[in-house]
């Protein structure tokens, strides 16, 4: 229509555990399409994944399970505490994943969406590739202890390993400098406080 405001471009992040899927849910209701990075990411590494061949040559065939989808395990174990591993990882995902980005992106504008977030997890490792993206970041803040009691609850992994992944992401601190806004969801927020929180956002945006 013409005339029409652009949408606004949120980025959404926070460690791992910190609860973006559950302010996803939340900013959907407000009429935001979310664009999950992290959903992206794992599809292509799915059972026919378009990210498998070239993970398959770069890293063995025994990254890829008996399921036909990347062996995570087995990844994990290779990439976290070895950089250029996770470098090499991350050159064959990372382009797959802008690309359809780019095309939900634009299928959002089509449909007329006021906003748009942009669910990414490695935002602030991102620098300036994904911020010039966006108008505004929204992160979640949550203390590390908690986030670690959130991913051992819900997937079994173990302390040593989710502290690990914790130490290749950013740090509170570059997350918080980062921040135009900042939800703050540790243990004892409820769903619906950050509700609260979110309709609060949602009037100062306009939507």
């Amino acid at each position: 229509m013409a005339g029409r405001a652009p949408p606004l471009h949120l980025g959404l992040t926070g460690g791992i555990g910190s609860g973006k899927s559950t302010v996803a849910a939340l900013l959907a209701t407000h009429g935001a399409a979310i664009i999950d990075a992290d959903a992206i990411s794992r599809a292509t590494t799915a059972a026919g994944g378009t990210a498998l061949p070239a993970i398959a040559a770069a890293f063995g065939p025994q990254s890829i399970g008996a399921d036909g989808a990347l062996d995570r395990a087995t990844m994990r174990a290779q990439v976290y505490g070895n950089p250029g591993a996770r470098q090499r990882l991350e050159a064959i995902i990372h382009p797959l994943v802008s690309q359809e980005i780019e095309r939900q992106t634009r299928a959002a504008h089509q449909a007329g969406h006021a906003w748009l977030v942009f669910d990414i997890p490695l935002l602030v490792e991102g620098g300036a590739r994904w911020r010039a993206r966006l108008d505004r970041v929204l992160v979640l803040d949550c203390p590390p202890e908690v986030q670690v009691a959130r991913v051992i609850t819900r997937s079994g992994l173990a302390r040593g390993e989710i502290e690990s992944i914790l130490a290749a992401q950013a740090s509170r601190a570059q997350r918080l400098a980062a921040a135009d806004w900042v939800l703050f969801n540790g243990e004892d927020v409820s769903v619906r406080e950050l509700g609260v929180q979110i309709d609060i956002l949602a009037r100062r945006l306009g939507l």
